[in-house]
């Protein structure tokens, strides 16, 4: 979703005339399921990977170690003038210090962000993959704040917007209902949207049951829709019997998660990623996390921080359904062209 618009615009350029820029795209194999992984290459129009490192799953230490390993082997071959990271996974982190060990320069997509909670592996992510980072091409004034007060120069940050943005404005024609969509009567209905896989979320029984009540009852009648992770579908199956308007489906492709997302009445989430997709859809979006590093989704957006207390929750989701939303607006430069402005910032950085 986040190099999508990245690809498009080199290719973009190339046929324009403009100096070109060789790439190649590097898949770790950290996402390596192919309903979470294989069908957005697809569906956005990814070239095929280049390279597939092939790194797999395990911990956090097992699955950094083997990208650092993989691609440490491929930087001994042709050697890259960049090396170009997105986001905030393990394999953003991994590639960022392989790179630099290898003396090759690394830009950061999604520079600067921070939620301050140490306890997120993500947020160690950002951490250190911004510290080792050359240049940083950020989503917000927040990200930028945060980059400057860490000591990064000004010339080193390329504030260009975000390319979930653009592949969300670009793939709004595109969208399809899922199988089920019909099925469970939701085309015209009223209907909450459910992602949850943070640990703190769902990794004990009790809480993930208790936030799965309040949703629920703060939904009453109507049905909430909760495309499982996998690593959450093995906690709820210790849950025994849901609720019959409590609908489990499977991970969705992109086309069919964001029609799902974009009918909504209401989306509840611990996902940083989709409270931005829900503020550009005018979505009212619940978030179950005490912090953010997308704050601006919270400033300017549709977002709400409810942390996970399931009688905030259940209150909140009752007053969403009888029409009591938060009124949210676009963050500067969420237009659909933070992708060319990428290409355009890689030209000079590589040819000046």
């Amino acid at each position: 979703m986040k190099i999508a618009p990245i690809v498009a615009a080199l290719r973009s350029s190339a046929t324009a005339g403009e100096r070109p820029i060789g790439y190649r795209i590097v898949h770790t194999g950290q996402h390596y399921d192919a309903a979470m992984s294989g069908t957005f290459f697809e569906q956005l129009g990814i070239p095929e990977p280049d390279v597939n490192l092939e790194a797999g799953s395990g911990s956090h230490a097992t699955q950094t170690a083997a990208i650092m390993t993989r691609y440490e082997a491929l930087l001994e071959g042709p050697r890259p003038d960049l090396c170009l990271v997105v986001g905030d996974v393990n394999s953003t982190m991994a590639c960022a210090i392989t790179a630099q060990k290898q003396h090759v320069g690394v830009a950061h997509v999604e520079g600067g962000l921070r939620s301050g909670d140490w306890r997120m592996p993500e947020e160690i992510n950002r951490l250190a993959t911004d510290a080792v980072s050359d240049w940083f091409f950020t989503t917000s004034e927040h990200a930028n704040m945060n980059l400057r007060r860490a000591g990064v120069e000004d010339h080193r940050i390329h504030f260009v917007g975000n390319t979930m943005i653009d592949t969300l404005l670009a793939n709004l024609p595109k969208l399809r209902a899922a199988p089920f969509f019909a099925a469970l009567g939701l085309d015209g209905a009223q209907y909450a949207v459910i992602t949850l896989h943070r640990p703190a979320n769902v990794d004990d029984p009790d809480t993930l049951r208790s936030l799965l009540d309040a949703i629920v009852d703060g939904a009453g009648d109507r049905p909430s829709v909760f495309p499982v992770h996998p690593r959450t579908a093995r906690i709820i199956e210790e849950l025994g019997p849901l609720a019959t308007n409590l609908h489990l489906v499977p991970p969705q492709p992109y086309l069919e998660f964001i029609h799902l997302v974009k009918h909504a009445s209401v989306v509840v989430t611990d996902s940083g990623g989709l409270t931005e997709e829900t503020t550009v859809l005018k979505v009212p979006c619940l978030t179950l996390r005490d912090s953010t590093e997308r704050p601006e989704t919270v400033d300017l957006g549709t977002n709400e921080l409810l942390g996970r207390d399931p009688s905030l929750l259940r209150t909140r989701l009752a007053a969403v359904f009888a029409g009591n939303v938060k009124e949210g607006r676009v963050p500067p430069l969420w237009d659909g062209h933070a992708g060319a402005r990428i290409v355009d910032g890689l030209r000079r950085i590589l040819y000046t």
